[in-house]
């Protein structure tokens, strides 16, 4: 009998395993939301050639498939591949190679950092950014008469952390040609009790800086590329949309990958100027595996924090001052005509109440009889009650989550009380719009997608202020925020037919955490960890 059974037990797993399917990768022992349409959970996956080819449900994944690299996840939780719906991810990578200001507490403070920076890496152009004088004990703008004694001959340009003014000192308005007699629409150049420049350029102006700071070295560029990559990947982030980047990022973004050099996935929103224009609206949609190149970011107005929000009515910090227009309104109207007649996207950065009715009905114009184009608000922060139905009609609001708790200490102040109401509204966007996409601003907010799950859910900052959370009529629930991470960014990628959720025949990117996102503690959820990334089923964490 042994004789006989011995062979006939090696034949019957030599049939069943011939049976069975190869793959490349298993994952057994999770805990997967895999936010398909019915927000299922799973425990297990099977990943061939980059994508899912199955999702167990009940555990018998091993039953099916067989591969020779298998990763038991002892129970960990798994979400798809995290997505920011908007970053400036390569601004990310340059702000590595700058004088970081993020976190300082006073113009004391940036002096000092500005001056290290030098001594250890010495440059003919110094720049920096990350200052926030709303975190100061004195919030009033800073000036450039300490630059000018510390640097009288060297330019300095530091940018704050909204990307929206700079700081530069007496050197740098020489050479960009700036004086008290400049004026340029839609920013300023601000001027003391003395008549001069102060060293602030708000928006527009900041243009005439940028004109003679120095280029990059491609060298640098790569760099920076991949320092962000690897920050992204740190967090568990498999696509960035790239909010405003140049046909020549574009290309290096899309040589590097096709070189392995860059894994992460890019949707890249193309800057709004004439040649970038000419040639993408031209061109037509350029997609890789990995880059996809099919909208067009736009500038309505300025940040709340520098005033350069386009209000109805007056800052209530400031009386008399609207704020700016970036692009006029008639231009704006020219420009969503000129979009809609491609087959680009149209993103518009709208802060104020003014600047979103402004985009809002440049939109609903532009789009009459042209379903789907799926059109999005960049931020959309700030509007009046009765502008929100425009978001019934398919326009996306693309929203961050952290801004709201960054902002919250001082906006009202902004605001007033009233206005404040239709202020960081993420849960009424969601209501009118169906979905919300939801991303950082990195590097004006931190990169981690956590934080954004935190003040989206909690509304509150990392001390738990303020008791109760900030204007929790319009906080999101966790499966809402999820989504927006998830399948509703991809869905304003075009992709959610190809990423965004955890099913079969979609790209296998996906993250395995520290915790359970959907179930520990709200206060925890800040200190979650990626521990293991994939995209298109490599490990890249």
């Amino acid at each position: 009998m042994k004789k006989v059974y011995v062979p006939l037990v090696l034949l019957w797993c030599a049939i069943s395993c011939s049976k069975k399917q190869k793959v490349d990768l298993i994952v057994t022992n999770a805990n997967i939301y895999t936010v398909d349409s019915t927000f299922s959970k799973a425990g297990a996956v099977a990943i061939k050639d980059g994508k899912f080819v199955a999702v167990s449900h009940n555990g018998n994944i091993l039953e099916e498939y067989s591969a020779e690299n298998q990763l038991d996840a002892k129970g960990k939780t798994v979400v798809p591949g995290l997505i920011d719906a908007h970053c400036h991810f390569y601004g990310l990578g340059m702000t590595q190679q700058v004088v970081n200001l993020r976190g300082t507490t006073s113009y004391h403070e940036i002096l000092q950092k500005v001056q290290d920076f030098q001594k250890e890496r010495p440059s003919e152009f110094i720049l920096g950014r990350g200052w926030d004088q709303n975190d100061w004990e004195e919030k009033a703008f800073p000036t450039k008469d300490a630059l000018d004694e510390l640097f009288p001959d060297i330019p300095v340009a530091l940018e704050r952390v909204d990307g929206h003014a700079y700081l530069v000192n007496q050197k740098a308005l020489d050479m960009a040609g700036i004086t008290k007699k400049t004026k340029v629409s839609g920013g300023e150049v601000i001027l003391g009790a003395n008549g001069e420049p102060t060293g602030i350029l708000v928006d527009r102006p900041m243009a005439m800086v940028d004109a003679v700071i120095p280029k990059p070295s491609l060298a640098t560029k790569i760099q920076a590329l991949k320092d962000a990559e690897a920050r992204c990947f740190d967090y568990g982030l498999t696509t960035v949309n790239d909010a405003g980047l140049n046909r020549s990022v574009i290309e290096l973004i899309d040589s590097l990958q096709q070189a392995g050099g860059l894994k992460i996935r890019v949707y890249a929103m193309v800057s709004n100027n004439e040649e970038n224009l000419e040639y993408y609206l031209n061109k037509g949609i350029v997609e890789t595996d990995r880059l996809n190149v099919r909208s067009v970011k736009v500038y309505g107005d300025g940040a709340l924090g520098s005033r350069g929000a386009a209000l109805k009515t007056p800052y209530s910090d400031q009386p008399g001052h609207f704020g700016a227009m970036i692009t006029p309104t008639d231009e704006m109207e020219a420009l969503a005509e000129r979009i809609a007649a491609s087959d680009y996207q149209m993103n518009t950065h709208a802060i104020g109440d003014s600047a979103n009715i402004v985009v809002l009905r440049a939109y609903d114009k532009a789009l009459k009889g042209k379903p789907d184009r799926r059109w999005k608000v960049e931020h959309a922060q700030v509007i009046s009650d009765n502008d929100f139905d425009y978001f019934e009609k398919g326009i996306i609001p693309s929203v961050q989550p952290t801004h709201c708790t960054s902002d919250m200490y001082w906006a009202g102040l902004r605001l007033g009380q009233q206005r404040l109401q239709g202020a960081y509204a993420f849960k009424t966007l969601l209501d009118k719009a169906g979905m919300v996409a939801l991303g950082t601003d990195f590097p004006v907010e931190k990169v981690s997608p956590f934080l954004t799950f935190y003040a989206a859910v909690a509304r509150q900052d990392l001390e738990a202020y303020p008791g109760g959370g900030f204007q929790m009529k319009d906080a999101l629930t966790r499966e809402e925020t999820l989504k927006g991470m998830t399948i509703w960014a991809a869905y304003s990628n075009f992709k959610e037919n190809e990423k965004g959720s955890i099913e079969a025949g979609k790209k296998a990117d996906f993250v395995v955490l520290s915790d359970d996102i959907m179930t520990v503690d709200v206060h925890t959820i800040p200190e979650i960890q990626a521990e293991k990334v994939f995209v298109g089923g490599e490990r890249v964490k």
